[in-house]
């Protein structure tokens, strides 16, 4: 899979919050009509008593959802954990990780944030920009922003507000199970990703890609 070098790492955290205020200006929220044949899911776990990373991408085909093609890396981090920075701490091993994918998929499904991060640039849209294939985030857990009651059935959400601008929304996909937090990664629109994420959930709480990707990252063994 191709990777577009859009920017180096050995930067300085006031750098890298410059640089995100920067690439949020590049990340486009809209999106063409999509037929996707292949879906990727991406995760990165870590162990719990080292700085060392795991980075799984799984290539689903669609709408079948069968595993086509599974990648990982495993490194040390390159930063420790900051809030507001993991797509500097995580990206370097998923994009290596992706570098070798013999099939490039036609939507990314990232466990973390897209757009709905502090200054618009969280782990899905940062990779989505250096993929520069349509991206979606679709994390556990609000990062910023607050949202209305949703009502206990699958397919309801309410959209995520931050300093009035909508940044996402939050997703039930299961019967009376905690939400999920969708966000535009890049090249796609907020409806879009709602659609796609309901579309792979496949009756679990999270997509299917994401899903298998947590397990190939050895999500049961580490956090």
């Amino acid at each position: 899979m191709k990777i577009n070098a859009i920017h180096k790492w050995n930067i300085s955290s006031s750098q890298a919050r410059e640089l995100q205020l920067k690439l949020a200006r590049q990340v486009v929220t809209s999106s063409q009509v999509l037929k996707p044949q292949l879906i990727a899911g991406v995760d990165v776990c870590t162990y719990r008593i080292s700085n060392i990373g795991i980075a799984a991408v799984v290539v689903l085909d669609y709408p079948d959802l069968n595993v086509v093609e599974v990648e990982k890396e495993e490194a040390e981090l390159p930063i420790p954990y900051i809030p507001g920075l993991l797509s500097f701490r995580e990206c370097p091993l998923i994009l290596a990780a992706c570098s070798r994918l013999q099939h490039t998929p036609d939507i990314v499904l990232v466990d973390g944030q897209g757009i709905a991060h502090p200054r618009r640039l969280g782990l899905a849209a940062h990779l989505g920009l250096f993929l520069d294939v349509p991206s979606i985030g679709c994390a556990k857990s609000i990062l910023c922003g607050s949202h209305g009651l949703l009502k206990d059935e699958a397919g309801s959400y309410a959209v995520l507000i931050d300093k009035k601008e909508v940044i996402g929304a939050a997703l039930r996909t299961k019967l009376r199970t905690k939400p999920v937090y969708v966000s535009i990664g890049h090249r796609i629109d907020l409806a879009s990703s709602l659609y796609w994420v309901e579309k792979c959930c496949s009756g679990y709480r999270l997509p299917q890609p994401t899903r298998l990707a947590h397990l190939a990252a050895g999500g049961n063994q580490v956090s």
